[in-house]
């Protein structure tokens, strides 16, 4: 499109780029962590130079589905079943965090299917490519309502920003009959903390699925999940453990938003918004607290801000169940 940067251009592609750079993962990782080479490629498309970037994952999550993900469903004895949403970002930077849900859902009883489908679109929407996204967000809700996504089989996913996509932008990205079929797929599509939540208020999980041992976590709301779900599901679930103590920071906007932090000229704003109320609260945490945030962007940033580590929700309860 005219008047698109390269920059621009280069965060809406990051799906496709990682595509590519997952093919030798080891060798990417060698690229983005180096400061010569990571420095060419910051001044070359305009990220700041203090900016860590984020490494890729060992292996696609896909990869790790195809190889031992999928045969682990045809043993199952389930009491339900849920398609699995892998965005760009589980796919290629956070394969764990999707390996994580897996086992977690196999680990109470339900059964997770997949099927091969388009990005979210999140990276185009936020850099106003809209066509591009309009596409991916037509493919999507067309594949899933083929597939009979419905109120029994949801369809459920980890960062707040590429699922709840599904709920507020493709409904308005999308025009006559597709419309009517994403804004009937919409409320079908949750994200993990949700469908955990309905779960336990079904009482088909509880607190005797997880451990009783004894943990202090606090927990950052990621903006989107914010403004369009709320934060009551996943500190519902991260509460599920009998002895776990959550507590909500007060954290507003940790600053990152998706790639303006990463942006030179974002950069400084950026980290000062971050030094508002998310970094401080971070830093008084002792080091037995568990810092849990849902968006890969506010891990990150958490990261380069205060040199802590950050966790999604069901990495958290992926160890706790029993």
């Amino acid at each position: 499109a005219e008047g698109v940067s390269l920059r621009s251009r280069a965060f809406a592609s990051i799906g496709k780029i990682n595509a590519w750079a997952s093919r030798l993962p080891a060798f990417s990782n060698w690229v983005l962590g180096s400061p010569a080479t990571a420095g060419l490629l910051k001044r070359g498309l305009g990220v700041a130079a203090a900016r860590s970037l984020p490494k890729l994952s060992a292996e696609p999550w896909t990869s790790w589905w195809r190889r031992e993900g999928r045969r682990q469903q045809e043993k199952l004895r389930a009491k339900g079943e849920v398609w699995f949403f892998c965005d760009e970002f589980t796919q290629y930077n956070d394969a764990h965090i999707g390996i994580a849900a897996v086992k977690l859902l196999n680990k109470l009883g339900y059964k997770v299917n997949y099927a091969v489908h388009a990005h979210s679109g999140r990276a185009h929407i936020s850099k106003g490519l809209l066509e591009e996204a309009r596409t991916m967000a037509a493919e999507n809700v067309q594949l899933f309502t083929r597939l009979g996504v419905c109120a029994d089989q949801p369809l459920v996913g980890v960062e707040p920003s590429a699922v709840l996509g599904f709920r507020d932008e493709y409904p308005r990205l999308l025009r006559d009959d597709a419309q009517q079929a994403a804004r009937a797929l919409a409320p079908q599509v949750l994200l993990l903390d949700e469908f955990l939540q309905r779960e336990a208020a079904a009482g088909r999980i509880g607190p005797d699925d997880f451990t009783r041992e004894k943990r202090r976590l606090v927990l950052h709301g990621h903006c989107h999940q914010k403004a369009l779900s709320g934060l009551s599901a996943t500190a519902f679930v991260l509460n599920l453990p009998a002895n776990y103590a959550v507590e909500i920071l007060s954290t507003g906007c940790c600053g990152m938003a998706g790639s303006f932090g990463y942006e030179e000229d974002h950069y400084e704003l950026s980290m000062q918004i971050g030094e508002l109320a998310l970094f401080p609260a971070v830093r008084q945490q002792d080091t037995d607290t568990v810092i849990v945030a849902s968006g890969t962007s506010c891990r990150h940033q958490i990261a380069d801000g205060t040199g802590r580590s950050a966790f999604h929700p069901i990495e958290i309860l992926c160890q706790a169940v029993v």
